[in-house]
């Protein structure tokens, strides 16, 4: 070894023992720098506001700053892609709900590989779908909906956000669980919706709770029946649809965190940690219990498992009652 070379070695080791230099292949801490959450739903809508309140937790417990960027359209597709083609490093995530393990039914062919394209990191909630009418209407329970249902088949109009939409669905499984025949008036949103609900043109809204809740307050709205296995603690005293005579009926929407498949484990380990720290904090546990939601803490074999559920019993109705996307 020449003298320069062996200078040139002995002031790296002296870099390196500093820490002023990395050698080749060494993996920086996560995160070292800001991290992205994809909402494949435009500002100011229910995932994008919960999205907004647990990133502001997870900077606080990641110590790095999280960064929200809306990405809607083609049913949550263009989010979902977008971060499909983001690198496994971590910092690039999407906050999904239902749509995630609808989409690859529903969109033929199928936009994306719900098992091979992607990583779960955690659950963060779940909101119920409710069946909801106007106040003056003649449904005062869900039984006699259910009755003027079956005496005139197709006669009842049922209002959801959309084709496909989580709403839609708990509808499609409702009237095959109790034997209906339900006509479905599909809009693009829950506002439009419930605003042709209040003005009497159609009978029944089946809703995200979240929209229906302020009209419900408001006295506009009589919720009939709330689709969660539970009761909400927001709307007291309205029944669940298996407490109405339909036993095991469960609905809901729900939110979690994805990544790109090829997540190394200590980063999905880190990151599942700080949703989980800030579903537990006070503030998101408060805007969720505004919504008449829940928080779902637990491990992500517990989300890979909903994920795989909801994609087969979702795919299923998709495929028998011919439900096409908008």
């Amino acid at each position: 070894m020449t003298t320069i070379t062996r200078r040139l070695v002995l002031a790296q080791a002296g870099l390196l023992a500093l820490g002023g230099l990395k050698p080749a292949g060494a993996a920086e801490a996560f995160p070292s720098r800001p991290l992205k959450i994809y909402v494949g739903y435009s500002a100011g809508g229910a995932v994008d506001a919960i999205a907004r309140s647990v990133g502001q937790r997870m900077a606080a417990i990641l110590g790095q700053p999280v960064v929200v960027e809306n990405k809607p359209g083609a049913g949550t597709n263009i989010a979902v892609k977008s971060l499909i083609g983001s690198p496994p490093d971590g910092y690039t995530l999407l906050l999904a709900a239902n749509a995630l393990a609808v989409n690859p039914s529903l969109f033929q062919p199928p936009p994306y590989d719900l098992e091979r394209e992607l990583t779960p990191v955690a659950l963060v909630g779940r909101v119920p779908v409710v069946f909801a009418v106007r106040e003056g209407s003649a449904f005062k329970t869900l039984q006699q909906m259910v009755a003027a249902a079956k005496a005139k088949p197709g006669a009842v109009t049922v209002a959801t956000p959309g084709n496909g939409s989580t709403p839609h669905l708990a509808m499609e499984l409702f009237q095959h669980t109790a034997g209906l025949s339900l006509r479905h008036v599909p809009y693009k949103g829950g506002a439009q919706a419930l605003t042709d609900v209040l003005g009497g043109h159609v009978d029944v809204v089946a809703v995200n709770a979240l929209e229906a809740l302020p009209l419900a307050r408001g006295g506009k709205l009589r919720v009939l029946a709330v689709m969660s296995a539970e009761h909400s603690a927001v709307l007291p005293g309205v029944p669940t649809v298996a407490e109405s005579g339909f036993p095991g009926f469960e609905a809901s929407v729900w939110y979690g965190f994805v990544a790109p498949a090829g997540l190394p484990k200590p980063v999905l380990a880190q990151l599942h940690a700080a949703v989980q720290k800030a579903i537990e904090s006070p503030e998101v546990r408060e805007q969720l219990a505004a919504a008449g939601g829940l928080p779902l803490p637990g491990p992500t074999e517990r989300f890979e498992q909903l994920l795989k559920s909801d994609a087969a019993r979702y795919g299923k109705l998709i495929r028998e009652a011919d439900i096409k996307p908008e």
